[in-house]
């Protein structure tokens, strides 16, 4: 039985991140890049395909763990019949993108607390074995082009190929573990004080978090998801990643798991806004400017997804030796949805770079000319089928969702030119917003069922609707909305949470059953405020919040029966998603207001 989701917190240094479960092990970690193979991958398989142990030997008491205020330290305190032990993980903000290193630093509080480390090192997803040598230092291992060098004063054993030592930690003690990773064929990296480390790791996290503008009740959830998400950055490019892991389960035991572990283009106007009114100016400069290197090129050629440095090859495979996540398998490496075709993600590219300008970033003359070219290719290709918002492994077709946002890259284009930020020919583009709209009001909306559906045609609701007024297509309070969110009232919404879509109708082209998936339901609170309906917004907000885990983390998907998170963890949409609609329901306008004015 693999430990719960919401088990783990999050450590990273903008390069690469490590999950660590309550228990003290560290069960995945990708070096040097969050998109390398993993040393330690046991969260997919079990310890024997890597981990890193670091808890008191015997029973346990209880575990209280957090995160340094407003920092990504985490503290785990281990509290047993002799006494009380501390482990501080954390990984210093890497300055070469080649080197890693990660800390764990044991302190004694009270009594004395036998302690126990064990590390399992196994490059390439848990199937290689290094070459493991001890050291003055502790252990060195190599595989290929791939080093670790493990640096402790804790004498240290190996057998079955495995590390460990035993030792005893007192009150007032205090004993350091440096894991550091660098290139195989480079010396070996030298000697560094962990607590100095700390020192500098903590006041570096302190300077960014205090740049926050965010006040209020909400002030904490806020910040927390804030540097989840700079945690989920790849600092050299600027690129915003899913999340930090993969093939983590929308279903346990079944095969919807997937690699989150790069940038989508269809986070890129909630992560921008969400940073922006946030007070984070140079990361959203930082998120356009590697939108812009990414989708650089034919218009046509515009994928929905990147790697974190704007690489386009990211094929799938399957990773047969792990055996998944509580048995999910498979579990894969790459994306193959890269190839999809996927209308939105144009609207959200035009509308991010509409939202730079409104916020005054500085201008830059290739977004235009970026634009117009993305601008060129709708201009027909909106009325071609896709495989939509949520990447459906079936037919394509014509997705409501879809259609509604070719008509936010239009109508965006059309207000840049008339506020003199472009030129283009406005009256062409004015009847073709006009015509897109007329098109989705037309097709996309049953009058049987009174409710805009999934696709033309269909008879089946998607969350996905829920954006219309959140984008501007139409008012909160039109009637139709409002009769379509009934309708996701009565029909998608289980237990308090919004699915996506009836996955049984086998429009994605795979086997039914999936969690709540948690930013739909941010986006029902945010349809509610601008609705006029706050208690509602409120109350959904708070139970939203009442889905994080004890440091404040969320997964993608939450299954309300087994009360427990699934899906790749911590993902970025759901803490976007929180950030946005916090400031949507406070008294002043938030992303909703701003994203649906006209």
């Amino acid at each position: 039985m693999s430990s719960p989701i919401e088990n783990y917190a999050l450590i990273g240094n903008l390069r690469t991140a490590a999950l660590v479960d309550r228990t003290g092990s560290i069960d995945w970690l990708c070096l040097p890049r969050f998109d390398s193979g993993a040393c330690f991958a046991a969260l997919l398989g079990d310890e024997t395909n890597g981990h890193w142990l670091l808890a008191p030997q015997g029973d346990v008491k209880q575990i209280r763990r957090k995160y340094r205020d407003e920092t990504l330290i985490l503290e785990t305190e281990f509290e047993t019949e002799s006494g009380i032990a501390t482990v501080i993980d954390f990984m210093t903000v890497a300055e070469r993108s080649d080197r890693v290193d990660l800390i764990r630093i044991v302190k004694g509080i009270r009594g004395q607390v036998p302690m126990r480390t064990e590390i399992i090192l196994r490059f390439d997803y848990g199937r290689t074995i290094p070459w493991v040598r001890k050291r003055d230092y502790g252990l060195s291992a190599v595989s290929g082009p791939s080093a670790i060098a493990f640096r402790t004063a804790v004498p240290l054993s190996s057998k079955d190929y495995t590390t460990f030592s035993e030792f005893t930690i007192s009150e007032g003690q205090t004993e350091t573990f440096r894991l550091t990773s660098y290139p195989s064929h480079e010396d070996e990296p030298g000697d560094a004080q962990p607590l100095n480390m700390l020192s500098a790791t903590e006041q570096r996290w302190r300077d960014w978090s205090g740049r926050c503008t965010c006040q209020g009740e909400w002030r904490e959830p806020v910040l927390r998801s804030l540097i989840t998400l700079k945690a989920l950055t790849y600092r050299p490019t600027g690129g915003i990643l899913a999340a930090p892991t993969t093939s983590l389960p929308e279903s346990l035991g079944g095969p919807r798991n997937w690699d989150y572990r790069y940038c989508w283009l269809r986070d890129s106007t909630f992560t921008l806004y969400a940073l922006l009114i946030s007070g984070y100016i140079d990361e959203a400069r930082e998120w356009r400017e590697w939108l812009l290197r990414a989708i650089a090129g034919h218009p046509q050629d515009t994928q929905i997804m990147y790697g974190v440095a704007g690489e386009r090859m990211l094929i799938e495979s399957e990773l047969p030796w792990l055996s998944g996540y509580e048995k999910s398998a498979p579990v894969r490496i790459g994306n193959a949805a890269h190839q999809q075709f996927q209308l939105d993600v144009y609207g959200e590219v035009i509308d991010t770079l509409h939202v730079a300008r409104k916020y005054k970033l500085e201008r830059n003359d290739d977004a235009w000319r970026l634009q117009t070219g993305l601008m060129d290719f709708l201009e027909s290709g909106w009325k071609e089928p896709d495989e939509g918002i949520w990447e459906v492994r079936g037919p394509r077709r014509n997705f409501t969702h879809s259609k509604v946002m070719a008509w936010v890259a239009v109508d965006r284009s059309v207000k840049e030119i008339h506020h003199g930020f472009g030129d283009g020919p406005i009256d062409r583009w004015r009847a073709l917003r006009d015509e897109i709209h007329r098109d989705v009001c037309s097709r996309g909306f049953d009058p049987e069922r009174n409710a805009f559906v999934q696709y033309y045609g269909s008879k089946s609701l998607d969350a996905s609707l829920l954006m219309m007024p959140l984008v501007g297509f139409l008012p909160a309070n039109d009637p139709r909305v409002v009769s379509t969110v009934a309708a996701i009232e009565r029909e998608l919404i289980y237990k308090g949470l919004v699915l996506r879509y009836p996955t049984e109708t086998g429009v994605d082209g795979l086997p039914p059953g999936e969690g709540a998936f948690i930013p739909c339901t941010f986006w029902l609170a945010d349809n509610y405020s601008m609705a006029g309906r706050h208690k509602e917004a409120r109350d959904l907000y708070l139970r939203l919040l009442d889905l994080r885990n004890d440091v404040g983390l969320l997964s993608e998907e939450y299954d309300p029966v087994l009360r427990r998170q699934l899906g790749n963890f911590p993902q970025a949409f759901s803490h976007v998603s929180l950030v946005n609609t916090a400031h949507n329901i406070m008294p002043a306008e938030g992303p909703a207001e701003h994203r649906a004015e006209h």
